[in-house]
């Protein structure tokens, strides 16, 4: 078993942080203070190749492994949780279903100049009234000669103020139950389709976040994905596969906060000596680093498993449970050893701090993956 990354992993490492740290970097006050996703970032991305890691180079992707992605996802929200956030859903969520479900048209029209940074993709499952119970969700996709007639809401779409097209899940048979569930790519400036508010949020605040509704509209069918009804599965794979990527960015924020609060221990003087020395803030720091690299190690697993397409539903609701509860623990932690100054908003570690806490409920909550994993393991619960 070999625990080392690849030449080219490495290599990529240090490429993506070091444009982490360069370009996205100084673009985080402004970005979190405005609440506005800087757009440049995606056709600057695309030219790099940083937007389609996974994806084969005849879509316009890089065709990297899952451990990549872990590594981009870790290396970005280190920097900034919200801009990564708004990539990671256009990355990911608004484009593997295309990629894994979709046909070659789909590919061609959609997947392809969304790896290039020329259209931003969204995803659209929650609702008002239906979060966590995927199958309580009332959108509804009629049927209508050859297209379909979407009638419902939105809501929690990242990316949703600007994107271009939105993958948006609903009934179009509601008989079958969860099965009657498909995916329909709803592009902008479809008539009916409209944002009905931007969210404001207490963490990820440089994501955008937005509420959507549709009233009667009329989706071509060649915009059913994969020119399939019946597309619960694929949105369950979708979930799977970006439970391990959200590990690794809470991964990320914790290394953040912990690199942070490492550096003012070292530096903040009290009783003659910096507190660091003191056995109460070293442990807080011992304890940190600790998560952190357990986080890590059950990431790159889950990530390899991936690869070698073994099943992972499982072992992808630890790496997710562990990963965000560890984030809100070191994030928490964080702000104990900066003290007062962790109040003071000129220092991020609050920052680190709301973004940690956001984690454990987006992407499927806390108590999901538990229920998941007791699923996994026979057991019934309630």
């Amino acid at each position: 078993m070999n625990f080392d990354l690849s030449e080219e992993q490495r290599i990529f490492q240090k490429a993506i942080r070091d444009f982490a740290e360069k370009e996205i970097a100084p673009l985080v006050e402004r970005a979190e203070e405005e609440e506005v996703f800087p757009l440049e970032l995606f056709p600057r991305m695309g030219r790099l190749g940083y937007l389609g890691i996974r994806y084969p180079e005849a879509y316009g992707g890089s065709g990297a492994d899952k451990i990549a992605e872990c590594i981009w996802a870790e290396e970005l929200f280190r920097i900034c949780r919200g801009i990564a956030t708004s990539l990671f859903a256009h990355c990911h969520l608004g484009t593997f279903p295309i990629f894994g479900f979709g046909t070659e048209e789909q590919k061609i029209r959609f997947l392809c100049p969304a790896n290039r940074g020329e259209k931003i993709a969204a995803f659209a499952l929650t609702e008002p009234n239906a979060g966590s119970d995927i199958q309580s969700i009332e959108a509804r996709a009629t049927r209508s000669g050859n297209a379909y007639l979407l009638q419902g809401s939105k809501m929690f779409v990242t990316n949703g103020t600007f994107a271009d097209y939105v993958l948006t899940a609903a009934y179009t048979d509601r008989r079958k139950g969860f099965e009657g569930i498909s995916l329909l790519v709803v592009e902008r400036g479809t008539p009916g389709f409209q944002v009905s508010r931007k969210l404001k949020k207490e963490g990820s605040r440089s994501s955008e976040t937005a509420e959507l509704t549709f009233e009667d509209c009329l989706i071509p069918e060649e915009n059913l994905l994969g020119r399939r009804e019946g597309g619960f599965r694929d949105i369950l794979k979708t979930l799977v596969e970006g439970r391990v990527v959200v590990a690794a960015g809470a991964t990320g924020v914790a290394r953040a906060a912990f690199e942070a609060a490492l550096r003012y221990a070292g530096e903040r003087v009290a009783f003659g000596r910096p507190i660091g020395q003191f056995q109460a803030i070293g442990f807080k720091l011992a304890d940190m680093a600790t998560w952190i690299e357990i986080s890590r190690t059950m990431i790159y697993r889950v990530a390899w498993m991936i690869d070698q397409k073994k099943p992972c539903t499982l072992e992808a609701s630890m790496a997710k449970l562990f990963a965000t509860e560890m984030a809100e623990r070191v994030t928490s932690e964080a702000m104990q050893v900066f003290g007062g100054y962790s109040q003071m908003r000129e220092f991020p570690v609050g920052r680190y701090w709301r973004d940690a806490r956001q984690l454990k409920i987006g992407e499927g909550t806390s108590e999901i993956q538990r229920r998941i994993i007791c699923h996994q393991l026979g057991l019934k619960t309630d």
